[in-house]
């Protein structure tokens, strides 16, 4: 089955270089590595497959940049930000049809990805005149003590291939706001769409070394190394596996770098028999169906309570049976490809564990080799159990399994029984279980009656394994900004001439 894409209206947006020191440039070595379109599995194009050489020069050339960055006032980079911000409206479409070219989301989808990812840019160029510091009366007379909060340096940004424009645009927002300079390291499966930012930023005048785009896929974890272990970048930001971000920590401990993770999650959705179907259902479809189950807040485990469980899951199969799968542009599709075939073996081993052990497939459970060899059927599996391979690992993927439960004691014990903690959701008309189960969630973020959590305004961010940080909201520029107190003595003698 052919997929068309429909051509840029900007074709210059389309750079198959790195961005380095407000110049496009290619690998030292003169290696490149394949891009592929998930729905065809035809070439996109190469980019540069960048080493620890090329990812140095990024290094010194944001170094280079910080001395003159950081003094600039926060309403100067402000007013870069928002620049920034409007050339990613203005060019909305264009960025959307590299998105789902590249990552395989429906374009409906990519361009709600491109408003939530132009949004961090609106929202920290808002924040940057405001990184406030305190006076604080001190305990010793004559003493007067205030803080300042000053750019953390350099800092090391990896972002992954899920959300092509928002992880890289909530990283660099705050970033750019507070003063630092950046290196990102694009996702190999997902670089066209960084690159494309980047061209943004130098149309917006962000000045040469503030914004580095460096590109590899075999070479990832070298370049991760080169960030990690450098003296010069005093931050690393990564949202990826737990595994990974275990590694870069250990990697980080030699400088004692100022870490955000963003990691793995399981989440768990509750329904409990007081909820609203219709929204509950509408909920889940929207938490764990968005961008075929690639995303970390997705719904991992369902949880429908004895009561509803039956109505629960035929409601809940009958609007999966209407998605139309297909490549991301074909009218009417509303879900794409998984990003590779290593993503579909894992969702059918979770599918076929579950059915061997009595789980049953009420939709989907296949792959589609007529539409390619990365797309498999929207799935809902019900009466899953907790032995199963579902209820401890992330899917990732486009299956739903049902899990049912009688008591608020058990099922939040079932939430809370993961290492990882990033969303968690549940639907409930009772405002006092509502408190309850909320503050019993071990998780970082909270859905209620809601599948959608995700907005600039909102601290993103999760507890236990899924990391620490938090990105957007208020909170967000804090993990860029260092906190220095200054304390001026003598300050309280006699008024002169008294």
């Amino acid at each position: 089955m052919g997929h068309s894409v429909p051509p840029l209206s900007d074709k210059s947006l389309l750079k198959s270089q790195a961005y380095v020191n407000g110049k496009w440039v290619d690998a030292k070595s003169g290696k490149t590595f394949e891009v592929t379109d998930p729905s065809t599995q035809k070439t996109i194009g190469t980019m540069p497959e960048m080493d620890a050489s090329d990812t140095q020069a990024a290094i010194d050339a944001a170094s280079a940049a910080l001395p003159s960055f950081r003094k600039t006032t926060g309403r100067e980079r402000a007013r870069m930000l928002r620049k920034w911000y409007q050339l990613m409206v203005d060019n909305a479409d264009d960025l959307a049809k590299l998105i789902t070219w590249e990552n395989g989301k429906p374009m409906a989808d990519a361009k709600g990805e491109v408003a939530y990812a132009a949004g961090f840019f609106e929202w920290f160029s808002e924040e940057a005149p405001r990184a406030y510091g305190d006076t604080i009366a001190a305990t010793i007379p004559g003493n007067r003590i205030f803080t300042i909060k000053q750019p953390v340096g350099v800092c090391g940004l990896i972002t992954p291939w899920n959300f092509p424009a928002a992880m890289i645009t909530r990283k660099i927002g705050p970033a750019l706001a507070a003063g630092c300079t950046v290196v990102a390291k694009s996702p190999g499966e997902t670089p066209f769409t960084a690159a494309a930012l980047a061209e943004l930023a130098h149309r917006a005048g962000i000045p040469a070394g503030v914004v580095n785009i460096v590109t590899a896929m075999k070479n990832t974890a070298e370049v991760g190394e080169t960030l990690t272990s450098s003296p010069i970048i005093k931050k690393v930001s990564f949202t990826g596996s737990t595994g990974v971000g275990k590694l870069l920590m250990k990697q980080s401990s030699g400088t004692l770098k100022k870490l955000s993770f963003e990691l793995g999650g399981n989440a768990p959705f509750i329904v409990f028999d007081d909820a609203d179907l219709d929204i509950a259902v509408a909920g889940a479809i929207a938490s764990k169906f968005r961008s075929s189950g690639q995303t970390c807040v997705c719904a991992n485990r369902l949880y429908i309570q004895s009561g509803i469980y039956d109505k629960f899951c035929d409601a809940f199969a009958e609007k999966v049976k209407g998605f139309k799968v297909g490549g991301g542009y074909d009218e009417g599709v509303t879900h794409g490809p998984l990003i590779h075939d290593r993503a579909v073996s894992k969702v059918a081993a979770h599918v076929k564990d579950a059915v061997e052990q009595g789980g049953k497939v009420l939709v989907g459970g296949q792959k589609m080799p007529d539409l390619g060899s990365n797309f498999f059927q929207p799935t809902v599996i019900r009466d899953m159990t907790s032995q199963m391979s579902l209820a401890h690992e992330e899917t990732f993927g486009p299956v739903a399994g049902l899990f049912k439960f009688d008591t608020e004691a058990e099922v939040v014990k079932q939430a809370n029984d993961t290492e990882v903690g990033l969303a968690g959701y549940f639907f409930s008309k009772d405002i006092q279980r509502c408190y309850r189960i909320a503050e019993a969630l071990e998780v970082g973020m909270v859905g209620i009656n809601t599948g959608l959590v995700s907005d600039a305004a909102a601290p993103f961010g999760g507890v236990k394994e899924s990391g620490f940080g938090r990105e957007g909201s208020k909170y967000g520029i804090d993990e860029y900004l260092t906190i220095k107190m200054v304390t001026m003595g003598g300050m309280g003698g006699e008024l002169q001439g008294s």
